[in-house]
């Protein structure tokens, strides 16, 4: 196809560190806001019939937490190929300011309703496809050799969800429930005038020319594509229904207090945020599959622990610090394997297709997310128990290193042949 450059008009300047900076303080924002209504979970079912919303099951609370999600991935395929035509200046100030109207409308409106809760939750989850705005930003101000790392560090932002779990329960208990959502609203409206003012896309950003749909079609014939949808989704996905589904695991599982509750998922998220770019250093300097293959197979292992550790007892600790140590164990190797595939999708990818390309695997990514919390709270209905849910994710887990050992392996070194190609002459798999 044909391709113009970014408008002479556009902003040259930039420094990457400071690029890249802001691109993860805008994750973390957006994901804090995406992350709202999470906590609350937890904190509903602990209230019952006292509930604003009255008394809710696992099941309801379970699609209340996941609604967000669903629409924050789904909206990533558009923002990720917007973000390829516009840049990220453009679009992270967008994505911001259009986020503070549902977290307003959630803190004014929809505390005491459960159907209005469903809404506002929906539109809440245009904060989460921030998440296809920054990687082909960050793409494009770092060389192949640096990408790992870069997206890895972009991908931190994800820790925006650690700040919802810590303070959301504490500042509705203490200030009003209205409170984390004015203070978020407050903050999106700092960041999105900060990213308009400061923010920088890459010079020499190649803009495509075609229409979005045939862009979308194209991306989405790429092998690589549909292969790093199915690794981000495990990946991702288990890291998404564990952040916004584990207060109410542990508060139900083994009875903890909503507060000690999100604490220990703030841990989870934690441990996630910190490893995810050690994964796209470490997949830098290795390679990214051998990366993702370490990854799944501890994710595997660790699910199976956690499915045979029953709750804990008046009499002991000892099944809690069991599990306990298998779900961080497991969130390392979660946001390893997130910061592998994005890894992977930076050095196999061409830079004029990333945004569209991390627009699909993100979006797998939190479909990934979305549907384990249904899963799990309706198989707890059924059975009184999250082992069934837990042996699900190590089979899946299990699935998935074989397909990376035995497809992946085979795509990417292709994926990285061509696009070293294109990265030299930028005649071959020119984007149509």
């Amino acid at each position: 196809m044909s391709t113009s450059s970014a408008s002479a008009s556009a902003p040259r300047d930039g420094n990457p560190w400071v690029m890249l900076a802001l691109a993860t303080l805008g994750f973390a924002v957006n994901f804090w806001a995406w992350a709202l209504i999470s906590p609350l979970g937890a904190l509903y079912l602990k209230q019952g019939a006292a509930s604003p919303l009255g008394q809710l099951n696992q099941s309801e609370v379970a699609l209340m937490v996941a609604v967000p999600v669903l629409v924050g991935s789904l909206g990533r395929i558009i923002v990720g190929s917007l973000t390829d035509r516009f840049g990220g200046r453009v679009m992270f100030p967008i994505v911001s300011g259009v986020t503070i109207v549902p977290v307003l409308f959630l803190a004014f409106f929809a505390l005491d309703s459960y159907a209005l809760m469903l809404f506002g939750g929906f539109f809440l989850g245009i904060a989460g496809t921030a998440f296809a705005v920054g990687v082909p930003f960050v793409n494009a101000w770092f060389p192949p050799a640096r990408r790992g790392l870069a997206i890895g560090v972009f991908g931190a932002g994800m820790g925006g969800t650690a700040i919802s779990a810590l303070t959301t329960v504490p500042l509705s208990q203490e200030n009003g429930r209205t409170a984390p959502f004015l203070i978020t609203a407050a903050v999106l409206a700092v960041y999105a005038v900060v990213a308009w003012l400061f923010m920088r896309d890459a010079p020499g950003r190649v803009v495509p020319t075609t229409s979005l749909a045939s862009r979308l079609v194209a991306n989405a014939r790429l092998p690589i594509t549909w292969q790093a949808c199915v690794l981000y989704s495990v990946a991702f996905g288990g890291y998404v229904a564990f952040s916004v589904f584990l207060p109410t695991y542990l508060k139900t599982a083994h009875g903890l207090e909503p507060a000690d509750a999100a604490n220990r998922m703030a841990g989870f998220v934690v441990v996630a945020v910190v490893m995810r770019p050690i994964g796209g250093w470490l997949s830098d300097r290795l390679g990214s599959v051998p990366v993702l293959a370490a990854s799944f197979g501890v994710v595997a292992a660790c699910a199976a622990a956690a499915a045979q550790n029953p709750p804990v007892t008046s009499a002991s600790g000892s099944n809690l610090t069991l599990g306990t140590v298998a779900f961080l164990v497991m969130a390392a190797a979660l946001g390893a394997g997130s910061g592998a595939t994005f890894a992977l999708i930076a050095q196999s990818t061409e830079p004029a297709r990333v945004g569209g390309v991390t627009g699909l695997v993100g979006a797998a990514g939190g479909l990934g997310g979305f549907v384990p919390p249904l899963l799990m709270g309706w198989l707890y209905g059924q059975t009184e128990s999250y082992a069934v849910g837990l042996w699900l994710l190590a089979v899946t887990s299990a699935l998935t290193l074989v397909l990376t050992l035995l497809v992946v392996r085979r795509t990417a070194s292709a994926a990285v042949a061509a696009a070293a190609t294109y990265q030299t002459t930028g005649l071959k798999g020119r984007p149509s």
